[in-house]
């Protein structure tokens, strides 16, 4: 097996004394793993951080072998790691991809949808319209793997209905895609509601 292919890095596992099981979002192949050596030297640790976009190799010898992986930087989340709600931000959003969706089944509207939350996370200029796209892309993952048809939060819907849309939607997320009491997934969701929750009139 062979892919090259740009992707979103969504996790970053170490694994044995030097390198790294990532999981990473593709548009062609979905999400798929692969080990990094060399992991955590000084060259690789900036480009293993969730939410980066790299430009990805991966190979395997044979289908059931995890491909190894060579990872080159094209955009870097690591400024926004210092910002308290940012950083839930990137965390959940590449948390839930990681742990949600299926090994190697393709995903194009999500992994377009998860770029955009990453670029707004960065660039929007307060978390009051991040989080309409955190909502609107944990609604588009729901319905792509077959739980709910909610529609897309309107785009002027109240902050208060915006917080409580995102308490009903946890609970889908929990029952349905992240019940798993061995990997806590969720912990990262309830880490950003606490801190959105913290707005109040506020422009953060």
């Amino acid at each position: 097996m062979l892919i090259r292919a740009p992707a979103i890095l969504c996790a970053s596992r170490a694994h044995g004394e030097h390198g790294a099981v990532v999981r990473l979002m593709t548009a062609d192949h979905g999400l798929i793993a692969g080990y990094v050596a060399g992991a955590r030297g000084r060259t690789l640790r900036p480009i293993l951080i969730p939410g980066n976009l790299v430009e990805a190799q991966l190979n395997s010898r044979t289908a059931s072998q995890l491909p190894s992986a060579r990872l080159e930087l094209v955009t870097s989340r690591g400024p926004w790691l210092t910002e308290p709600l940012a950083s839930a931000g990137i965390g959940w959003a590449t948390t839930l991809t990681a742990r949600a969706l299926p090994e190697g089944q393709p995903f194009p509207a999500l992994h377009s949808a998860l770029e955009a939350v990453l670029d707004a996370i960065c660039h929007a200029p307060s978390a009051r319209g991040w989080a309409r796209a955190i909502s609107a892309y944990e609604t588009l993952l729901l319905r792509e793997i077959g739980y709910g048809h909610a529609p897309i939060p309107p785009a002027d819907e109240p902050w208060e209905s915006l917080l409580a849309r995102l308490d009903r939607q946890g609970l889908a997320l929990a029952k349905h895609l992240l019940a798993d009491p061995r990997r806590d997934g969720m912990a990262a969701r309830a880490m950003l509601i606490d801190r959105l929750k913290r707005i109040d009139g506020g422009t953060a």
